[in-house]
């Protein structure tokens, strides 16, 4: 596979996938914009050329200056975020990593249940699965009053992590989607999203401002 021509780094992303844009809140995040130039992707499209960039046709999709591809977008933000040698997104360091690593699969978990929900969604109304439609639903539903409680942890009201991003997306990929709007009902995850949602990455990420 050829180097990127131009920018160092070249990022595939759809602009409906929640963890391409976390992915590209962290290129924001960490000042990379001049060494990263980012390619929307045809993804679920029979014949598309992007397969023969990434065989599993999925983004994120990160490829470095010698060509080598990095797929899943906690792999890809793990490596932006140590790039300049300062890493403080995806592991904090003053935070206990169990307690840490707890939130951040959880919040992944949650966005993950949405994205389900949402590709389900997609399909031709006849071929879409009810059971899951409604399994989705009630499963964020749940994992959004927990993560009610859950956003008052010290590391919630931290500086931005990995956690923060997940959740965050999720939420608004949730509202976006009309799958639910799980902030209506939870005040505090109402209040953890629009102190999130007031930052400069998030807004320039949103799908109706890229």
């Amino acid at each position: 596979m050829p180097p990127p021509v131009g920018k160092a780094m070249r990022l595939y992303v759809t602009n409906t996938s929640p963890f391409a844009r976390v992915v590209r809140i962290v290129v924001l995040e960490k000042g990379l914009s001049s060494r990263i130039e980012l390619v929307t992707a045809r993804t679920r499209e029979e014949n598309s050329p992007y397969y023969a960039i990434n065989p599993s046709g999925r983004v994120p999709y990160l490829v470095l200056a010698d060509g080598t591809g990095m797929e899943d977008s906690g792999l890809i933000a793990t490596y932006l975020d140590a790039l300049d040698g300062a890493p403080r997104l995806s592991a904090p360091q003053s935070a206990d990593p169990w307690a840490y690593g707890r939130l951040e699969a959880r919040a992944r978990s949650f966005t993950d249940g949405v994205s389900v929900w949402v590709r389900e969604m997609r399909r031709p109304q006849d071929e879409r699965s009810p059971t899951i439609l409604k399994h989705e639903v009630a499963r964020a539903e749940r994992l959004g009053a927990s993560w009610n409680e859950d956003v008052a942890h010290p590391i919630m009201q931290g500086p931005l992590t990995m956690a923060h991003l997940l959740l965050f997306v999720g939420l608004d990929f949730a509202r976006d989607s009309k799958m639910a709007d799980l902030e209506a009902s939870n005040p505090h995850l109402r209040q953890f999203a629009e102190r999130l949602r007031a930052m400069p990455s998030i807004a320039a990420t949103h799908p109706a401002s890229t």
